[in-house]
């Protein structure tokens, strides 16, 4: 690896993949998606400011958690394009997907817990089933896993318990999607 000043302002689209551990192509995809910018040298060569390295390490940790590339853009534009983003902007942030962040970890807690039993999908084909799917009901809902997803059946929702997804007694109602 190429070491690159520590004072270096500027870095080519190569020493900021080589930095960054991230391909020349993602750059490009993520330039391309309004999530990192450049300027363009004479010689029409990509320069990205230092700080880009700080916004390339967030989009990855916030794909690595699941976070939309929609939802990175509609952050990083909060950031301030004139300075390199300080602690305090970070956090701010982040914060903004705490709820979301809770939401994620809770869908996989439940996921892991019923998975063996059960993956939500209405199917019919399991003599343990606890979604109890007569009629195949879930199947008017939409297509897919119905009541292990924690948007669609929220735990606080009668008839939902948080051991079996969202699984409700054969005669119980079920809960409205969201």
């Amino acid at each position: 690896m190429t070491k690159v000043a520590w004072n270096t302002k500027e870095l080519s689209v190569g020493q900021l993949a080589e930095r960054s551990g991230v391909a020349v192509s993602a750059l490009h995809f993520y330039e391309a998606k309004g999530l990192i910018q450049s300027r363009r040298t004479a010689g029409n060569q990509r320069r990205y400011h230092r700080d880009t390295l700080r916004r390339v390490a967030f989009i990855r940790l916030a794909q690595r958690i699941g976070i939309p590339l929609k939802t990175i853009k509609d952050a990083l534009s909060e950031l301030p394009d004139e300075r390199t983003p300080t602690r305090a902007d970070w956090a701010r942030l982040s914060a903004a997907w705490r709820g979301e962040l809770d939401d994620r970890i809770e869908q996989l807690q439940r996921l892991r817990d019923d998975l063996t039993d059960c993956i939500g999908c209405g199917c019919l084909s399991l003599d343990r089933c606890p979604v109890a799917n007569p009629h195949d009901r879930l199947g008017d809902e939409g297509p897919g896993a119905r009541r292990i997803d924690t948007r669609l059946c929220p735990p606080q929702i009668s008839g939902c318990a948080p051991q079996t997804g969202c699984a409700s007694p054969p005669d119980a109602p079920l809960p409205a999607a969201s």
